[in-house]
């Protein structure tokens, strides 16, 4: 670890390398606000995107447990099973043993569950299609992918 004992210069070197993380930060921030707001995706009912996105897994993984979740989510099994419980009492999913292990709990989406599921699919599409469309107004298509491919550099360093 670097070792520094002139303050002056532990500021300047702060105030150099904080610029970057502090976009990043000020990104977490606002993205963590954006995906807590509940919104319509087009059936009525205002849900919030940590839930449509599990809904979605689980149309997409029908008979999925809470720890299959959590690993492809990276959050805990409590975390998830908090969510699902959301999801559950607003009638979207329901949970089944399974015949051979009683410990073994399978999600399904309801009906309803499918409608939003698939109106949530088709909410995002359009969506993504709109903020790549705005991207491409200050940035090029290469910038674009460079981004992204960073953030799964990003990621992986997690």
């Amino acid at each position: 670890m670097l070792q520094i004992d002139n303050k002056a210069e532990i500021d300047r070197i702060y105030a150099q390398l904080s610029q970057r993380a502090d976009l990043v930060y000020s990104f977490v921030t606002v993205y963590n606000s954006y995906i807590n707001e509940l919104r319509d995706y087009g059936t009525g009912m205002l849900i919030n995107m940590v839930e449509v996105h599990t809904l979605t897994m689980i149309a997409d993984h029908p008979g999925i447990t809470v720890s299959e979740l959590s690993v492809m989510w990276s959050r805990t099994k409590g975390a998830v099973s908090q969510n699902v419980t959301r999801l559950e009492k607003k009638g979207l999913i329901t949970r089944q043993r399974d015949e051979k292990n009683a410990k073994i709990v399978h999600l399904y989406v309801t009906e309803e569950g499918e409608r939003l599921s698939t109106a949530h699919k088709m909410y995002d599409n359009m969506d993504i299609m709109q903020t790549q469309r705005d991207l491409l107004q200050s940035c090029s298509l290469e910038e674009v992918d460079s981004f992204y491919k960073v953030l799964k550099a990003y990621l992986q360093l997690f």
